[in-house]
This record gives C-alpha cells, structure tokens and sequence, in this order.
C-alpha cells in the first residue's frame, strides 16, 4: 500500500469521524448543557454561513465590506414577509428560500455596480452605508403603506415545513424526541455542508484563481485578460447569496425579525470571524464563526457567577464585561498571531516573510 492510499484511508476516516460527531453533537450538547446550548450551536451553523459568504467577498475577492449583514436582512424580511399573518402569505419554504437568496443576491450587484472603482477605505465606508441604509429602510418601512411594520417587527413567521412535518416542534422518531432546535440543527447543518461545498469549489475554480489575482494585483489581473468588472460583481452577488440563505433561515428559527437584528455591530462580528479564523481560508473561517458565536456565550454564563463568588455582588455588568474581555481578546490575537487562528498556508508564508524582512530591517 503506497502512500497515496495511506493519506486518502486517514482522509476517509477522519471524515467518517467527523460527520459521526456532528451527527450526534446536538444530543451530547443537549444532554450536558440543555437545549439552550443546541440554540447556540444552531446559531453558530448560520454565522458559518455568513462567515462563508463575506469570505468570498474580503477573503478570496480582497474587497471590504462593511454592510453584509444587509444580505441576511434582506432574506430575513423576504422569509417574513411571505411566511406569517402580516400579509396573511404563507408561500412553502421551498420559495421562500430560494426567493430571499435571489433578491440578497440581487442586492449584491446592485451594491458591486456603482462601486467598481472603489477599493480600501472608500470601499469599506460606501458598503458600511450600504448596510445602514437597508436597516433604515426596514425600520422605517411602515408609513404610509405598512410594508416593514417598522422597529417593531414582524411576529408569528411560519416555522419550515419539510413533507407535512414542521420543525417548530418536538417529534417522536425511530423512539427518540426531536426537539424543535434538534431538527433545525439538522437542517442548518446540511444547508451549511452546501455553502462549504460552493466555497471550497469556487475557490478551486478559474473563478477563484481570478478572485486571487484580484486581491493580488488589480492592474496586474486586467493586464493579463481578467474581466475585472464581471469578477467584483460576482463575488458580491454569490456572497450575498449565502447571506440571504442564512437570512431566511433565521427568520424561520427565530420566529421574528426586526430592525435591530441587523445592525452594524453584527457586521463588524462577521468581519471578525474571517479575520481572526483565517482570511480565506475555508476551515480558518469556520472555526473563527464557532469560536467568536460560542465564545461570548460562555463568559455570558462565566462573568455573573465569578464576581458573585469573588466579590459577593456585581461589580461589572456581565454584558459589558463580556465585551470587553471580547475586545482584549481580539487585540492579542491580532498581536500575537494576526494571520488568524488558521490561516491558510500561503497567508501564513506571506506573514512570516513580512516579519522576516522586519527583523532584517531592524538588525
């Protein structure tokens, strides 16, 4: 037996041992720290999917973006609009879905089009108004013709109804209970291993080697024949496209969507992720959305309880604490290892020869 065959039979199994662990980490998570933390997992899934498309865009393309999370509000109101009492719509999630990613795609463009000649800092402040206007929009959507229902929401959104089962709640099945967070789990853990796939073709394709040179060389890549207007346009329209997925999805876990879900913090966090994961880089990025998801949740639940023990009392209010720590943290990761916290081996390569030459210079 070659080698070659060794290195697929480790690549087979460790695969095999990953898909068994996914498949049974909501009932691990479920029985050790309640369903609540399921609901944390099932949010971590849907920041991977937001991870993923803004990777497109910053990590592959190099274009800053500022407003993603205009996408996901976007297929967050499509999904609502069509699935609840507000219009007494209630179109199958088949639609729904499908339609959402279509109009946040959409939004991509519509975004990339007048912004072709922007890079850097005008980039990031043009997409950053891009995301703001759209949650206004929302927000302010329900005069004179009540569209939006404006800072209060949209209430009472269908939950997904796959072949007459509905995943809003708990099902008996082969002698086990699905509770309803289990069974979205599920869901979003499928739609999760398709937006990875996508990823991990595109950047594989001659579209992805494109994106490359892009975020390398601009000038260079129209020099040697790319067509640098159609690959921007591409990169935010599929990126918005895994955003509006998402989207929809929390619409229908959440069962409400309003305005302030979307605001220019949730953004700045996804930005995080990549850049703390590993800018580009598939498995980085992924990590770096269930790390920064799961993360804050546990200082949430560690903070209180540690300055009760410590101090008999709260000294620091634990939302603000946890920011704060959160703040600390990204500032000596971005010290300590600004690659991120698996980057890819060419990002690595490049920041150990940017440091090479630092030292050089110093001595």
């Amino acid at each position: 037996m070659n080698l070659n065959t060794l290195d697929t039979n480790k690549k087979m199994g460790l695969f095999a041992l990953s898909a068994i662990a996914l498949l049974v980490l909501p009932f691990v998570v479920g029985g050790a720290l309640g369903n609540s933390w399921v609901r944390i997992v099932d949010f971590a899934l849907l920041y991977v999917m937001l991870a993923l498309g803004l990777n497109i865009v910053v990590g592959f393309a190099g274009l800053l973006d500022l407003g993603f999370i205009a996408f996901y509000a976007i297929g967050a109101y499509a999904y609502a609009l069509l699935s609840s009492p507000h219009f007494d719509i209630h179109w199958l999630f088949l639609l729904t879905i499908p339609l959402g990613a279509a109009l946040a795609s959409l939004g991509g463009v519509m975004l990339g089009t007048p912004v072709l000649k922007l890079k850097g800092d005008y980039l990031a402040i043009v997409t950053l108004g891009f995301g703001e206007i759209v949650r206004i929009f929302m927000n302010n959507l329900n005069s004179p013709v009540n569209i939006t229902n404006g800072p209060q929401g949209i209430n009472l959104i269908d939950p997904i109804h796959i072949g007459g089962v509905t995943l809003g709640q708990t099902i008996e099945l082969f002698g086990l209970s699905f509770h309803s967070v289990y069974l979205y789990y599920y869901l979003f853990l499928a739609l999760t291993v398709l937006v990875v796939i996508m990823a991990w073709r595109l950047q594989h394709s001659r579209i992805g080697r494109a994106w490359v040179a892009l975020r390398e060389d601009d000038i260079a890549a129209a020099a040697m024949g790319i067509n640098i207007r159609n690959i921007k346009l591409l990169a935010f329209g599929l990126g918005a496209l895994s955003g509006g997925v998402a989207g929809g999805l929390f619409a229908s876990f959440q069962g409400f969507v309003s305005p302030e879900s979307f605001s220019l913090l949730e953004s700045i966090m996804i930005l995080a992720m990549i850049v703390l994961g590993g800018m580009g880089h598939i498995p980085g990025v992924i990590l770096g959305a269930v790390v920064l998801t799961i993360a804050p949740e546990i200082l949430r639940d560690v903070i209180g309880p540690l300055q009760m023990k410590t101090f008999g009392r709260m000294i620091v209010d634990p939302e603000n604490a946890r920011m704060l720590l959160f703040g600390l943290a990204m500032v000596v990761m971005m010290l300590v290892r600004p690659e991120g916290m698996w980057p890819s081996k060419r990002r690595k390569a490049e920041f150990q020869h940017a440091k090479e030459e630092a030292a050089a210079q110093k001595g």
